[in-house]
Parts: C-alpha cells; structure tokens; sequence
C-alpha cells in the first residue's frame, strides 16, 4: 500500500495580513470621511421630527452626485459662525419663487402642506416673507441657492433670517436616526404641492 502524501498549504505571511488589515482600515476611514457621518442634533428647531440629543446618520457622497431635493434634512455650516452645523429642511429649490404668508408657503403660487410641523404649536413667528413686500408674489431663490427652514417655524434660525443658502454650505444630508433607541428610523417624510385649484387665497401679509 502507498503512503498517503498529505499537502500543507503554505502559511499566509504576515505582512500580507498586516497589509489587508491596513487597507481595511484605510477603506472605513474614507468611508467615515468622504461618504458618511453621524450628526449630534443639538437644539429645538427640528421638533418634532428631531428633537434636542438625537443623533442621525447622514450621508455625504451622493451629494457629489445629487442635488438636495424638496423636504430632505440637511446638515449646513451656521452662517454666522462657521464652528457650528444647523440642521434644516430644504424647503424652496434653486429658481422657484417662495411666498410665505400667514404661516403658509406658497413655491409658483403652489400651496406647500408640511405633514411634519408640530400641530401644537401654531406657526406665529416670522409667518411672512419677504418682509419687505417689494414683489406680492414672493421672491426667486437664486440659482444654486436653497431655501431652508426648521421644523420648528417658532424657533428656528434659518433661511428667513440669513437668506437662501448656497449648495457647497451643505454637507450631508440626514436619513435615518440612531439615537434614541424608542425612535430609531428613517427621518424622509416630504411634504407636497397642492394642485392650483386646491390652493387657498393667500391673504393679506400679517
């Protein structure tokens, strides 16, 4: 009977373990870097989508790729000092005229329904704009240019204060919460354009 002859695989160097670990990492620090970020929302002015300590998931890639679209949740630069980020909804896009008048917005003389605003708080602080009345039909963001709002039309410092915002200010843009637990998933609700026929006289400017 013929001995049996065993083969051994030859055993992986250590330098080429090493070197798929390295690139492992490098791979996840690129990711964290370029792709995605976790947001520490701090602050009132997206209640009640998102409240004060939660933390969201945002992505920064497919900025390279897409442009924000209406109602999604963006992480921006605070205009007035760079150190800090707002979080805000897209609310009006490049090239639309916005109205806000009485607590509505109106985007082409289009009444905006909002199904996120908090419905116990009615929207009472900087309900109108332009503040200036020069155009009664409202104002044309600029090309490239967002308009932004919080949730939280009472408290919130945003685009009806320093004006529609420029695409490179944006950084990331939110889709899903982590933080806390009780409320984890996606943060996507948009809002919609009423038909013309459906949209309510506008008013006179408060």
């Amino acid at each position: 009977m013929s001995a049996e002859t065993v083969e051994h695989q030859p055993t992986r160097s250590f330098f080429v373990e090493l070197a798929e670990i390295l690139l492992l990492a490098v791979g996840l620090y690129i990711v964290i870097t370029f792709a995605i970020q976790t947001v520490h929302v701090i602050g009132f002015s997206m209640v009640p989508t998102l409240n004060d300590n939660d933390y969201v998931l945002a992505t920064k890639a497919d900025l390279r790729f897409t442009t924000p679209s209406r109602g999604d949740i963006v992480i921006l630069k605070d205009p007035f000092d760079n150190s800090q980020d707002f979080v805000k909804r897209v609310i009006g896009l490049p090239g639309e005229r916005l109205l806000i008048r009485n607590g509505r917005v109106f985007i082409n003389g289009r009444q905006l329904q909002e199904p996120y605003l908090p419905t116990n708080d009615p929207w009472v602080s900087q309900a109108n704009w332009p503040t200036d009345n020069a155009d009664p039909n409202g104002a044309v963001i600029p090309a490239g240019h967002y308009f932004v709002m919080g949730d939280n039309r009472n408290h919130s410092s945003d685009s009806r204060v320093f004006g529609s915002i420029a695409f490179n200010q944006i950084e990331s843009r939110a889709w899903f919460r982590l933080l806390p637990l009780n409320k984890i998933g996606p943060v996507w609700q948009r809002p919609t354009l009423l038909p013309t026929t459906a949209t309510a006289d506008r008013g006179e400017a408060a």
